[in-house]
């Protein structure tokens, strides 16, 4: 069976469905041969000194490993000069970047977080990168309005387009175009994304937890229920066995719960008050894509898709994965 290509899903999308223009496909198509470059850079660790710190830190005031710098130069190198973009954000830098002036302006934004679970690399365990696209504001005449913060300060639903990319045994690239999430895996023989996950949905039920349980002295009542609950089992009120995974690298956790279902939950606590995942670079990406996968995505309290952005590098709580399980664990905040 010939499967289908990246590029092939894209220029359906645009010329059977009407549902996405040329900028915005080439603008995934330039992120997706970004994420190859990074893929590699991954794949080659030690030997291409990869690995360790830089001796600097982000506006999050986290040590920057090596291969942090050097995939968010290679997204923004891929993606400033295309013509599809007003500005980029990313997670490792203070302000948005603006496009240079000497390369034509776009309708588009775009944030990323350049290597998701970048403290996984020495250890050689999975992580990726997570992006989302917005459009840029308009002036009232029409025209693309000056892209600062506050242009990026959108709700998770109005995201045109967001992804992620997984380096492990195999590289992945899942994305939604909100028409349902797909999945493509890297040909390593021909370079090329083809289709391996058409029409990812997540089972509502699950039997599988993903949370760090070393942070279980901090978490609030409600979380605490939830997970007593699971590691109760047969002998508890589910009435069922539950299994614990946890990667800490949230790319590689949430493709789990696309791939098998499952709930994913990083909860505010007494030591993250706000939750600790970013808003903008993690939680609306990955929430938008699990929504359509069939599934859910709550800061414990309202979807995290209907929040409204308070900063470019805000913080939130974050549940998500198999509906039934995430609406439970609302359930028990609303009580």
């Amino acid at each position: 069976m010939r499967r289908v290509t990246l590029s092939q899903f894209l220029v359906s999308r645009q010329r059977d469905k009407n549902l996405i223009n040329a900028d915005l496909r080439l603008l995934i198509e330039t992120i997706a041969r970004a994420c190859k470059a990074i893929s590699t850079r991954v794949n080659k660790g030690a030997l291409a000194d990869g690995l360790g710190l830089t001796g600097t830190k982000n506006i999050q005031g986290e040590a920057q490993k090596t291969l942090d710098v050097l995939s968010n130069e290679i997204l923004l190198e891929a993606n400033e000069w295309g013509g599809n973009l007003a500005a980029l954000a990313s997670e490792e830098m203070d302000e948005p970047r603006p496009i240079p002036t000497h390369y034509p302006r776009g309708e588009y934004l775009l944030l990323f977080d350049p290597l998701d679970g970048s403290s996984n690399i020495d250890v050689n365990i999975s992580v990726g990168t997570i992006f989302s696209v917005l459009r840029c504001p308009k002036n009232a005449d029409g025209s693309i309005c000056d892209a600062n913060e506050q242009a990026f300060l959108q709700p998770g639903r109005k995201q045109v387009a967001a992804g992620f990319a997984v380096y492990g045994p195999t590289t992945v690239f899942v994305i939604t175009l909100g028409d349902g999430a797909f999945g493509f895996t890297l040909d390593r023989e021909t370079y090329t994304f083809v289709q391996t996950h058409p029409e990812i949905r997540i089972p509502e039920d699950t039997q599988e937890f993903a949370i760090n349980t070393s942070n279980a002295r901090r978490w609030e009542p409600p979380v605490k229920r939830y997970i007593d609950e699971c590691l109760a089992g047969k002998d508890g009120p589910r009435g069922k066995d539950f299994n614990m995974r946890w990667v800490a690298s949230m790319v590689a956790d949430v493709f789990r719960v696309l791939s098998r279902g499952g709930i994913f939950m990083y909860p505010r606590d007494s030591k993250n008050k706000e939750g600790r995942l970013r808003l903008m670079y993690e939680a609306n990406p990955m929430s938008f894509i699990i929504e359509q996968a069939g599934g859910a995505a709550t800061d414990g309290h309202i979807p995290i898709l209907d929040l409204q952005p308070k900063g470019l590098h805000q913080r939130c709580a974050v549940i998500l994965g198999s509906k039934n399980e995430v609406d439970r664990v609302t359930a028990y905040h609303r009580k």
